[in-house]
């Protein structure tokens, strides 16, 4: 589902947020540009008072090269959209989101099982990163009336390379040496990891946190280790 409303009409925007995670190969930026473009057309014509649409924050690390470039000039255009639409909005820029409801989360953890290399990414690009509760318990704090016209930042804080995030999930799932996919094989892997993917892993964050972040608003999981046991422990359940 693209979009939600809660009481108080306010609308959320989360058309965006599909492709908004590290944890697909880049499958789901396809036909991402149509999409979202025209699901925030719907939602800046819906009859809500308050409208807050989650955008991405990895935007903030300039893409140089496309297709990485061109997704992130779309994810520009969308909050240009919402911020300059006489209804206007508030935007709010979520870190690569992860959780115990994630469907590529849980391939990877049958990939582990069966002992699958990953590809890794480098080990100095830094991305930003945010468990789906603290991702909602964001919106909805974003979701003021005074934060009218305003862009935000919900990230846990510390950005971190994927290759140390994905290899902290796989110690806890018993892998505890996962392999990596050799760099010099990126000409072969493309044939299986989208090109946007494999520039996403790459695609480094500055080292301190994103400003300004939601008012009122703290992640839970500001250690993305406590996030990933919650994750673990969710399903052992």
């Amino acid at each position: 589902m693209a979009t939600q409303r809660c009481p108080g009409r306010v609308h959320f925007n989360l058309a965006l947020q599909q492709a908004n995670t590290l944890l697909h190969d880049g499958h789901a930026w396809t036909g991402f540009a149509r999409a979202a473009l025209g699901d925030t057309r719907r939602a800046l014509r819906s009859g809500s008072d308050l409208l807050v649409h989650a955008s991405c924050s990895f935007i903030r690390g300039e893409p140089a090269l496309d297709p990485l470039r061109s997704i992130a000039q779309v994810i520009a255009e969308c909050e240009h959209m919402v911020l300059s639409s006489s209804r206007g909005g508030i935007v709010v820029r979520l870190g690569y989101l992860y959780g115990p409801t994630s469907q590529d989360l849980q391939a990877y953890r049958r990939a582990f099982r069966l002992g699958r290399p990953y590809w890794a990414g480098p080990r100095d690009a830094l991305q930003d990163h945010l468990h789906h509760d603290d991702a909602i318990a964001a919106l909805l704090a974003a979701a003021r009336p005074q934060h009218l016209g305003q862009t935000f930042y919900a990230t846990d804080g510390r950005p971190l390379p994927f290759i140390e995030f994905m290899d902290g999930f796989a110690h806890r799932i018993g892998r505890a040496c996962p392999m990596h996919v050799p760099r010099l094989a990126s000409p072969l892997m493309r044939m299986i990891v989208h090109e946007e993917h494999m520039q996403q892993t790459a695609l480094s964050m500055p080292a301190t946190p994103p400003q300004p972040m939601v008012p009122d608003w703290s992640p839970r999981f500001s250690d993305y280790r406590e996030g990933l046991d919650q994750v673990v422990a969710s399903w052992d359940d």
